[in-house]
Parts: structure tokens; sequence; C-alpha cells
């Protein structure tokens, strides 16, 4: 059984149609970075929860949950027109093993995100973790439109910091854009166009990949992986890649 605990909005944003952000006051645990909380709201007499990974830090708050809104769903559409002031229910505890602390340093992390899949990376790389273990992070973040391209004062602050150690990739695939590599992730993946952009090839010896967002991408990129000799990430079993759906 889950254990509930009050919270409070205290923050609410919209980056494009259907996507926002929202941010709560709560008395959670402790957590990693990489997990996620279960949110919740009392809908006709019944609890409707559904898991959201955080994008703040473990050592910051207010919590931050980033989100698509779905029509058709039963939660996002009243959590999306939620207010500060406005209390919803948090899982008092995090869970979720999409984290760093079982993955052997190497000299390149990969982060690959669709979508809202970017949240998860913006809370891992704002602490210590990414920089004490690898050389170099790129985040690729591959969305439709670039409307849907968020947290753009985030990721400034966080390549001001590190300086050439990140590299961040937009990638817009229904649409032209400046700035932005044209196409789906698993297609620049394949002919290449993500390794020829940043001057790095993944491979086993020297890489480690993060696979976050919807499933077919994550399907697809598993497949391109492996047949470069890249193995699926374990607690128990180490490897090269690791992965993270929506849930």
């Amino acid at each position: 059984m889950n254990d509930w605990v009050r919270a409070k909005v205290v923050g609410k944003h919209q980056w494009a149609e259907g996507l926002y952000s929202v941010q709560f006051d709560a008395p959670i645990a402790d957590f990693v970075a990489g997990q996620y909380i279960k949110v919740g709201l009392d809908i006709e007499g019944e609890r409707i929860g559904r898991p959201y990974s955080l994008v703040n830090p473990p050592q910051s708050r207010p919590l931050e949950i980033y989100f698509n809104e779905v029509p058709e769903g039963p939660l996002t559409p009243p959590l999306s027109a939620l207010n500060p002031g406005d209390e919803v229910w948090l899982t008092a505890t995090a869970s979720g093993i999409f984290t760093l602390e079982t993955v052997a340093p190497a000299e390149t992390l990969w982060m690959l995100a669709t979508g809202t899949g970017l949240g998860v990376y913006l809370s891992m790389l704002r602490t210590p973790d990414p920089w004490e273990r690898f050389k170099r992070v790129i985040l690729v973040h591959g969305v439709r439109l670039s409307a849907d391209l968020a947290y753009a004062e985030t990721l400034n602050d966080i390549a001001n910091q590190h300086g050439e150690r990140f590299t961040y990739l937009p990638a817009v695939s229904r649409e032209n854009c400046s700035g932005t590599l044209g196409g789906r992730i698993t297609d620049l993946l394949t002919d290449g166009q993500l390794e020829t952009r940043v001057g790095v090839s993944i491979e086993p010896a020297t890489s480690h990949v993060m696979l976050c967002g919807n499933s077919a991408m994550i399907k697809d990129a598993k497949a391109i992986l492996e047949a470069r000799g890249l193995i699926r990430h374990r607690r128990q079993a180490p490897g090269h890649y690791s992965t993270e759906g929506y849930h």
C-alpha cells in the first residue's frame, strides 16, 4: 500500500500546449537523482495516482515533475489545472533504479531522452555524480516540434558550470529548426549524425548510454546499441546502457 502524504502546489509552468511542470512542497524522504514519486488526486471518490520522475536534484526543493497532459487520461487534465495553493497527494518515499549508483565510470555518458524523459536527467545533471564518473556528458533531447524544447535556462546553467564537458543536442523530428538536429534519435544514431556532431563514438569500452522516453524509441535504440556490442546494465551485472520507460 502506498504511504501518501499531503503536498501543496507552490508553482506551475506551461511550456507548450499540453506540456507542464508543477512544483510541490511536501515532506518526502531523501531520494536519489533518477527516482520517481507517485502523484495522486482524489477523483469521484477514488484516489488516482501515477508515477513521475523528479526533476529537481535531491538537495533542492521544491519537488518538481514534468509531464504531458493526456486529454482522455484520468489524472493529467486535473493535474494540469492545479494552481498554487491547491493540494495533492504524493508518495512519501521515492522509488526506481534508473540512477547512476551502480554505473561504472567511463569516458562518456550519453543521456538520450524523448519528450518529458528530459526531466530525470535534469535531476542527475545537477548532482556531482555524472561529473565524478565521466569525463564528458552528452544530453540528446528528441521532440516533435521546437515548441516542446523546455528548460532552456536550466540547461544553460549546467553548460555554464561544466563548460566543454557538457554537450546538449536538441533534435526536432517534424519541422526544420535552426540550431537543432533534424530527425528522430534512433535515425540519428543509425546514420551516425549524433556521434559526428560531437566527435565521439558510442563504444562498449568508453561509453554508458541512458535511455528515457517513449517505448518505441527505447526498443529501437536498444537494438542499435546491442548490435554495436553494448549490453544492458543491471545492478548485479554491470553493462553499457540503462533504460527507463514512461511509467
